[in-house]
């Protein structure tokens, strides 16, 4: 029987879903899984039972499946134009999907898992709160799936939801999915992975992926969308010690419309504007100003030309201080309490980007929130094999997607975090000066 014009045909109705939780704001999240692990399934089952495909996409769609003989819409042709635009030779960082619920929006970060493909996945991994780890059921633990639970951990995601997939294929048997979760468990464990959720899956048949379904009465944990819908956003980093990088230092006068400032503010007025890293910031509170050392309070907020009380993280503002003091672009407005470091010197993890091999004796630019300086890569100290986790101590140099333990000698200070304290602070990309291409991502230790 073909289901096809069923499926159309209901496409319009609504889903069911849960409750809403407590977190309901958007959440980043990467997919990734060796190949025909069923990835381009997930994600085409996720964009397609949340409604988030458009009607002639899908029709589109269902006319390629029933050329090709199926009864039912092959939900991997969703992502297929990422795929032939890679069989074309096109160059393609990460696809990003999107799509939402009524509980929250979410934002796919698709990228490529293949070895070659490393810097790809550390691309996508950065901005990530969740990784959605894909294990081929009747496969189970393969080196792909250990290569991304390690740049899932070195890239900071917190959390992993390992989604044993194709449970259909080996008719839904416990036992099977118990032995890889184990095997997983005890890789995790070397590895320092803690917060992991195990989903048995198929993808192809919508088994656990929005509803559990009845085809495993024995597994009385959450679909993969009610566990998506619930995981708390990383990137909230309101709870954090403030961290707000000058991005621009701006005088306005009266009547300046295009800021949407009124008449009454004072003719001298100036601001820093800038997007809060981390924290809370309030009109009053008391800021150190870095890398001065100077401290002094906040005299007004604005955003938009408005005046606030407060700015939470995430959020772009205009600062206005108390005192008059030498600021410009690349400083940093932190919490007296809890400051940044300032260091002259740096270790970091740096995954090497280029097609150009590192060259020793070279200096690049480093960029640095909104700060960007000269450095000097003084050492390298070990390279981790992102399969094995095995560290080799001092290789002799850094090819492209090798992950490399260095420590760099800076031109200037820096006022920075661990990129465990702080993902903003605790970043950093370097700049071949010669060509101004990116040749690294890193992140300090």
């Amino acid at each position: 029987m073909n289901l096809i014009p069923n499926a159309l045909a209901a496409y319009g109705q609504p889903i069911a879903h849960a409750a809403a939780g407590t977190h309901t704001g958007l959440l980043r999240f990467i997919t990734a899984g060796s190949v025909d692990d069923g990835k381009s399934t997930l994600i085409g089952r996720l964009l397609y039972d949340s409604k988030s495909v458009l009607a002639d996409q899908l029709s589109a769609v269902a006319q390629t499946s029933r050329r090709r003989g199926l009864s039912e819409i092959d939900l991997s042709l969703l992502t297929d134009g990422l795929q032939a635009e890679r069989e074309q030779g096109i160059t393609i960082d990460v696809a990003y999907r999107y799509f939402a619920t009524a509980r929250r929006k979410f934002i796919i970060g698709d990228a490529p898992g293949h070895e070659q493909y490393t810097r790809n996945m550390v691309t996508a991994a950065s901005t990530a709160d969740v990784a959605v780890i894909l294990v081929d059921a009747r496969k189970g633990i393969v080196t792909q799936t250990r290569r991304h639970s390690c740049l899932a951990r070195w890239a900071g995601i917190p959390r992993v939801a390992v989604a044993v997939n194709k449970m259909d294929l080996v008719d839904y048997d416990a036992g099977v999915f118990s032995g890889i979760m184990a095997d997983y468990q005890d890789f995790a464990g070397k590895l320092g992975l803690e917060a992991i959720q195990f989903i048995p899956i198929s993808a192809l048949k919508g088994d656990n992926v929005v509803e559990q379904g009845a085809a495993m009465p024995w597994y009385d944990g959450p679909a993969l969308l009610d566990y998506l819908g619930t995981v708390p956003a990383l990137h909230d980093q309101t709870g954090r010690p403030l961290r707000l990088p000058v991005q621009r230092v701006a005088r306005v006068v009266p009547g300046n419309r295009a800021v949407g400032l009124d008449d009454g503010f004072p003719k001298e007025f100036r601001g820093y504007q800038g997007t809060l890293g981390a924290g809370i910031l309030r009109v009053g509170d008391r800021v150190l100003v870095l890398p001065s050392g100077r401290e002094t309070r906040v005299k007004r907020l604005l955003t938009a030309g408005k005046s606030l009380e407060q700015a939470l993280a995430d959020s772009a503002v205009v600062v206005e201080l108390e005192d008059e003091l030498d600021i410009s672009r690349g400083d940093m407005l932190a919490d007296p309490a809890a400051p940044p470091r300032l260091a002259h010197e740096i270790e970091a993890d740096l995954c090497w980007l280029s097609e150009t091999p590192w060259q020793p004796a070279r200096k690049y630019w480093l960029k640095h929130t909104t700060r960007t300086l000269r450095c000097l890569v003084r050492e390298l100290v070990h390279r981790v094999d992102v399969n094995s986790l095995d560290r080799i101590p001092h290789p002799t140099g850094m090819a492209m997607n090798d992950i490399v333990r260095v420590e760099l000698k800076l031109q200037q200070p820096l006022v920075a975090d661990t990129y465990a304290e702080n993902r903003v602070t605790g970043s950093f990309i370097l700049i071949d000066e010669t060509t101004n291409d990116t040749v690294g991502a890193g992140v300090i230790v």
